[in-house]
């Protein structure tokens, strides 16, 4: 019997120390700024709701924490794409005025890698800006960060949520300096080739029901315009 105890205590034991060093991992490292965020050309920024109740439609499986908007959205059941969400929200400019419509498609990565800091979702936008045209932004997006610092904190919690004030970029690529990669279809965009940084803002968050309070913003470099640098 002993024997049975000690088994199951170094079980015990053994998952402890695997969830702390995921969690607490002192090899996964800050990836800094986004090199958009500090770069010398013309940057649009586009914002918008991450909580699905305040989009205009928002879906998945239909089994996730976070509930499909409104109530008779089309699930994502079918088995190839039941880890796939999707998502469609009205776009803000940097004055919080209306700009345009984002449509959000994401799927989680095999290539997540947890123990090495890497929670990978693959994902695409098609952004449709009225009177300047459209684009189309393809990347792969790393939660690390906002699992770490947010939602194992609010499952942690004996009310299962989290207060608090998170920001943090998600883009972790394809671009070599971890930007995601932008095409004109339509407009003023039509052929242009650019880059974008997407980055997530929370205040609430439920490990119940998912995000309570929290924004996205899309980060988005035009080519070849630049922002005039105050001389002395």
């Amino acid at each position: 019997m002993k024997y049975v105890v000690s088994l199951l205590i170094g079980m015990l034991v053994g998952v402890v120390i695997c969830g702390l060093t995921l969690i607490y991992n002192p090899f996964i490292g800050d990836r800094g700024l986004s090199p958009i965020s500090v770069s010398d050309a013309q940057v649009m920024s586009l914002g918008y709701t991450v909580v699905p109740a305040e989009t205009i439609a928002y879906t998945n499986d239909g089994e996730s924490f976070q509930t499909p908007h409104p109530v008779k959205v089309p699930q994502l059941w079918e088995a190839p794409i039941r880890q796939t969400t999707a998502m469609a929200v009205l776009l803000h400019d940097a004055r919080n005025q209306p700009a345009g419509i984002g449509i959000k498609v994401s799927s989680l990565s095999e290539t997540s890698q947890l123990i090495s800091g890497d929670a990978i979702v693959d994902s695409v936008w098609y952004v449709f800006l009225p009177e300047q045209g459209g684009m189309f932004i393809a990347q792969t997006e790393n939660y690390w960060a906002f699992l770490q610092e947010v939602a194992f904190p609010a499952w942690r919690s004996s009310a299962n949520n989290w207060r608090g004030t998170w920001l943090g970029d998600l883009t972790a690529g394809p671009g070599a300096l971890g930007t995601a990669a932008v095409t004109g279809t339509s407009g003023r965009f039509r052929g242009l080739e650019m880059e974008a940084v997407e980055s997530l803002s929370v205040r609430a968050f439920s490990s119940d029901t998912g995000f309570v309070s929290a924004e996205g913003r899309l980060l988005i470099e035009l080519p070849g315009q630049t922002v005039d640098t105050p001389t002395d």
